[in-house]
């Protein structure tokens, strides 16, 4: 079906016709009718095969006939890099409309944003952080909010903005209409739309986890020291043109970008821990072809949205099977086609499990200079995933009497333990009392000890005047305070006393 049979606004089909679209995906012939009738809509399609469209458009016919200065729409969406795209495309489509879009999310300048907010909208793109924290200082109002988008609905789940998604909904009026997209549908968000939505229409246009028919999947078994050296192998490729490369954690990916510079492939790497001007300074330089490798985590692959992008790498597996999914959904986009390579250790079999087991089908394998043998039906847990499960757990089939000895045991011992604790607190107070004392009498001696000292010196310093000016004289005794006796010659008339020093 062509854009032009549709009852779109025709500013607006001019907008498409100008970016080059005619004719519509599979889930945009479904989405965009009952978006329009105002239905709330629940919708599963693969990656890359238009779910932004499927309810740009449909939005901005809807608010294309009223300009306000406050939002009326709203989409929610997980990464930085997801909102502005998905606001890039809003811009596109209503190039010819009067409407305005605002776009805000965490890791940019706040005032900036604040700035442009006080200009008036109609549509805003958001993340839930930085959405909550504008409506709580009173900087938004979401209380005209008329459709409420949550795009990549499981991205949100996995990144634990369920609790904020649930905020929103209340700070939103309660007749509104919510559009819920994804690309997996686990149970989980199964569930959040039947708290969020009500009598949806639910469109899955493909299985609930399953790749583009458009990507070539192959595994590759390896070493874990060679995977940097198989890398390259690939890379130097003339077919590789622009590429991909996934890795679990945000220090792999930097660590990766260092071994391929050492080996003379330029790259760059895009996860959380970059700045949003080195993130946007990155997708800027991979997709205009000056570097045409980007080393990224999983959360940064939910918001590339790049075209022509040939190659899709798995340097790690990931942990959960459904990011998969939308790892190789980078590339075949927009009907191209790609590959997707994944490298494999003996310690990843049991991922790879889970993935085979999700896309219901095995990856066939890919040859390589360094490739070894795995046993695929090695029942080992991975290395992370036992890592949290925990140590020294008691197994159930011991049964409920091992459990309560080992209460019994434990009681016990907690009570040994907490008699010692009490003893060793009273030692340790009356050492402490005592040493509190002994080092007082200490200080005392030490004080006076001093002043002692600070009076003989001070005496030493006065001048014989100024210490026979502070002598007094007791009676009784002479100059120098020795005492005396008075007696006389006996003779009559003699008034004249004589002192006689005793």
């Amino acid at each position: 079906m062509k854009y032009s049979q549709t009852k779109l606004n025709k500013d607006i089909l001019s907008a498409i016709k100008k970016v080059g679209y005619e004719d519509m995906t599979p889930i945009q012939e479904r989405a965009i009718p009952a978006v329009i009738e105002g239905k709330d809509m629940i919708a599963c399609a693969q990656t890359g095969t238009g779910k932004t469209a499927a309810f740009a458009l449909p939005i901005l016919h809807m608010l294309a006939g009223e300009q306000r200065k406050t939002p009326r729409a709203l989409v929610v969406t997980p990464t930085r890099e997801l909102a502005q795209q998905i606001f890039d495309n809003f811009k596109k489509y209503g190039r010819y409309l009067k409407l305005r879009c605002a776009c805000i999310y965490g890791g940019a300048s706040q005032n900036v944003q604040i700035e442009k907010l006080k200009r008036g909208y109609d549509i805003l793109i958001a993340t839930p952080g930085r959405l909550l924290d504008f409506e709580s200082r009173g900087i938004l109002s979401l209380d005209q909010i008329e459709i409420l988008v949550l795009d990549e609905a499981d991205c949100m789940m996995d990144m634990g903005f369920i609790p904020d998604i649930r905020k929103i909904e209340k700070l939103v009026p309660a007749e509104h209409q919510t559009l819920l997209f994804s690309a997996t549908m686990p149970k989980e968000i199964e569930a959040l739309a039947r708290d969020f939505l009500t009598d949806p229409v639910d469109i899955r246009v493909a299985a609930t986890s399953s790749p583009a028919d458009t990507v070539e999947q192959r595994i590759c078994f390896v070493n874990r020291a060679d995977k940097k050296y198989v890398l390259k192998s690939f890379l130097e490729r003339k077919e590789v043109k622009k590429s991909i490369v996934f890795t679990r954690t945000k220090h792999g990916a930097d660590r990766l970008v260092r071994d391929l510079d050492k080996e003379g492939i330029r790259s760059m790497a895009i996860h959380g821990d970059k700045t949003q001007g080195q993130r946007k300074n990155a997708l800027e330089r991979f997709r205009s072809g000056n570097v045409k490798v980007l080393v990224a985590t999983d959360v940064a692959s939910r918001g590339i949205d790049i075209p022509k992008i040939s190659h899709v790498f798995n340097y790690d597996l990931p942990d959960e099977a459904e990011s998969y999914i939308h790892r190789i959904g980078r590339a075949g986009r927009a009907g191209h086609t790609g590959e997707a390579i994944t490298m494999c250790t003996q310690d990843d079999v049991s991922l790879l499990r889970d993935i085979e087991r999700l896309v219901k089908r095995e990856i066939p394998e890919e040859m390589t200079e360094w490739t070894v043998t795995v046993d695929k039906n090695l029942n080992v847990p991975h290395p992370r995933k036992r890592s949290k499960k925990g140590a020294g757990q008691q197994p159930r089939r011991q049964g409920a009497k091992a459990g309560r000895q080992g209460t019994s045991v434990g009681r016990q011992a907690a009570s040994a333990d907490n008699a010692s604790r009490k003893t060793l607190k009273a030692t340790i107070a009356k050492g402490a009392r005592k040493a509190v004392g002994t080092a007082a009498a200490q200080e005392s001696d030490r004080f006076a000890g001093s002043s002692q000292k600070m009076s003989q010196k001070n005496r030493s310093k006065q001048s014989p005047a100024e210490r026979q000016r502070k002598f007094i004289k007791k009676p009784g005794t002479d100059r120098m305070n020795r005492p005396v006796k008075k007696n006389t010659n006996g003779r009559k008339g003699n008034s004249k006393k004589v002192s006689q020093v005793i």
